[in-house]
């Protein structure tokens, strides 16, 4: 749950401190799990609704939309709320360097690199994320139990994940070598975000939200004026829905529960749910773009719930030394 007014406006130096450990070996429950799903839904709905949107909205507009719709959503609920955001400097400083680990550069780099790369081929190098978090867990950071159990895990998450998309998505790696590698230095930069994130783990989810996409929002805007300039722009009425609606649903909802999800699950728990946005999204895309249901999804789906069970096990005293 959100924490209190108090807890927000706690400064930055109590953030800063090593990272938490308790979020990954306390006890959890049903509702912890319920937000992981409602995280994977808010996030999945990215790829259509961004279909839909980005024929007649270019990227750095489209993504600085969003963000500032995103964060004056979430300044609305912050008023009616009574509470403020912080205003010390460490405290943004925080929050920029989330924003630009977790949104503004991946999303950046993945989108210059899809003119190169199929989309088949990116859903498979953005699903290693849960992988490249386990590697830095385990090696460098420490910060919770990683076992072997997550990273078969994180292993059959990814097969499902080819299985659903079809195993010609295969075919053709390494063609964009420059491109992919792009990718995957935007994954590796998701995986750092969930790590990052337990450092703003004092202040309310909505709080850090609300400043990140801001600080993201923002930092797009001059760009976006003078490269794309908005004002020349014809988007069409369904564009102007799906920016709005991702804004709110995707970019505004996903991030609270993706930073409620870190506090009460950890890391790799949470990264678990990059694997269920896939069978979900293929519903969405089915749903809203008239998309073919892949013929492996059963398996695919089975693989995936195999590996996002394996991930969210609590398994304090398996640890990999």
């Amino acid at each position: 749950m959100p924490q209190s007014t108090s807890r927000a406006g706690r400064t930055a130096a109590s953030v800063a401190s090593p990272l938490p450990s308790t979020a990954a070996t306390g006890a959890r429950n049903w509702r912890d799990y319920a937000l992981l799903f409602a995280l994977a839904c808010c996030w999945s709905s990215t790829y259509p609704l961004a279909k839909l949107a980005l024929p007649t909205i270019p990227p750095i507009t489209f993504i600085s939309a969003r963000s500032l719709i995103a964060a004056a959503f979430l300044f609305a609920i912050l008023w009616m709320r009574g509470i403020s955001l912080p205003t010390d400097v460490k405290a943004w400083k925080l929050f920029a360097t989330q924003q630009l680990i977790n949104s503004t550069f991946p999303f950046l780099i993945i989108t210059w690199s899809q003119q190169y790369v199929p989309a088949s081929n990116t859903v498979v190098l953005a699903s290693t994320t849960p992988i490249f978090a386990f590697l830095i867990t385990s090696l460098i950071t420490r910060h919770e139990p990683a076992t072997l159990l997550k990273l078969a895990g994180a292993i059959l998450g990814l097969a499902g994940t080819i299985v659903i998309i079809g195993l010609d998505a295969l075919r053709g790696f390494g063609s964009e070598i420059i491109a992919e590698i792009a990718i995957l230095l935007a994954t590796i930069s998701f995986a750092c975000a969930t790590i990052f994130g337990l450092r703003l783990s004092d202040y309310d989810p909505m709080v850090v939200a609300a400043g990140s996409l801001l600080f993201g929002g923002l930092v797009l805007l001059p760009p976006s004026l003078i490269i794309d300039q908005p004002w020349t722009l014809q988007p069409t009425p369904t564009a102007i829905v799906a920016t709005i609606v991702m804004g709110i649903v995707s970019s505004a909802l996903g991030l609270m529960l993706f930073y409620m999800c870190l506090g009460r699950l950890g890391t790799l728990t949470t990264n678990a749910q990059g694997y269920l946005r896939i069978p979900i999204g293929v519903g969405l895309s089915v749903l809203l773009l008239g998309e073919s249901v892949p013929s492996n999804l059963a398996l695919g789906l089975l693989l995936v719930m195999a590996g996002v069970a394996a991930m969210t096990v609590s398994a304090e005293r398996l640890k990999w030394r």
